[in-house]
């Protein structure tokens, strides 16, 4: 059975405090390829390395069965930070 992009979203939102994510196929529906975007303030003080090994732990049994898998994985602030600057250009 494929990967669906909710049962991405209940693990992570189970292993990680979020306040934001957002899980997208990029598979056309087969479950083979997703990115997601994760703003948590478990992220502070982390590098990137360190956020993307809590992630793949998190999804350690979903990611088995993807084929491509992409996160983008930042802090409260960070994200305000880009909404900002998105909003600016």
């Amino acid at each position: 059975m494929p990967v669906t992009p909710d049962e991405l979203k209940a693990a992570i939102c189970t292993a990680i405090q979020v306040t934001h994510v957002e899980v997208e196929d990029n598979s056309s529906g087969c479950g083979e390829k997703f990115s997601v975007l994760i703003i948590s303030k478990d992220f502070e003080g982390k590098t990137t390395l360190a956020r993307h090994k809590m992630v793949n732990e998190a999804l350690k049994t979903q990611i088995a069965q993807i084929h491509a898998f992409t996160q983008k994985t930042l802090t409260p602030q960070q994200w305000e930070d880009s909404k900002g600057g998105a909003n600016a250009a």
